[in-house]
């Protein structure tokens, strides 16, 4: 057991000696290109935290495998490996969080604006008798949660082994788990357009109904704040920033036909 212990330390100290530590420097903005000042940036292994500065540069210690999170109000969080940032002159873009509305509750989207103003002056009688009754709702994901490197190898330090911990991390579970949750966040939100949204929607605007979770697919990855108005329950921004990419979607089918 102490040989077992003594080799976990050495190989805790090898990951995170500060001999092998880089300083990781770049510059974060918005959208628009606008340099972003006071931005929090995480060492999250080390707890280490900076700001940027005004023209919204900034520089930090991290090791290869150290996530580098950046967090500032009003914005969406990001974060990187710092392997990523190994001699590279970074450039963060930060996405701006759409506001929180409540969500009306349209059967389906169809492009006809008699037919979409009726159904969203519909009352939604299921929401009315659950304020009214007062239910909890579950809030967030009953998920189990992926092991981390920072808590399972520095509890070692003060003689405290997790031992789950330890075989998701070696046995690539935990590298699953957060693979598998990114996977089904996507096919939530993609579900969550396809309820809300007539397939004419989409068809008519030259998008085959088998690639139309294909294109809404493709509109996350290329608009990435497209899904921030999807957990905003925000449909109308939602689709206006989809609208933009029909027609790169159809350019990209139709070439790939020729």
């Amino acid at each position: 057991m102490e040989k077992l212990r003594f080799l976990i330390i050495l190989l805790f100290t090898v990951l995170f000696s500060p001999a092998f530590s880089q300083i990781i420097k770049g510059k974060i903005t918005d959208e628009e290109g606008i340099d972003l000042p006071a931005v929090a940036v995480i060492n999250m292994s080390t707890d280490e935290k900076v700001s940027t500065l005004a023209d919204g540069t900034f520089s930090i210690a991290a090791l290869h495998d150290d996530e580098i999170r950046f967090v500032k109000t009003g914005y969406e969080r990001a974060s990187i490996k710092a392997s990523h940032g190994v001699g590279k002159f970074l450039l963060i873009r930060l996405i701006r969080v759409a506001r929180d509305i409540e969500e009306v509750k349209v059967t389906k989207i169809t492009g006809d604006l008699n037919k979409d103003a009726k159904a969203a002056a519909r009352t939604d009688q299921r929401k009315m008798v659950q304020d009214a009754v007062g239910l909890p709702q579950p809030v967030g994901k009953m998920r189990e949660k992926p092991a981390e490197v920072k808590e399972v190898l520095v509890p070692i330090i003060l003689g405290q082994l997790n031992v789950q911990g330890m075989y998701d991390l070696i046995s690539g579970k935990a590298r699953r788990q957060k693979r598998q949750y990114r996977y089904d966040d996507l096919q939530e939100d993609i579900a969550w357009i396809r309820n809300r949204v007539d397939d004419e929607y989409f068809t008519k605007e030259g998008i085959p109904e088998e690639r139309i979770s294909e294109f809404i697919g493709f509109s996350f990855l290329t608009r990435p704040q497209t899904r921030t108005f999807v957990r905003a329950k925000n449909l109308a921004g939602a689709l206006s920033r989809m609208d933009g990419m029909i027609k790169v979607f159809t350019t990209r089918l139709n070439e790939s036909k020729r």
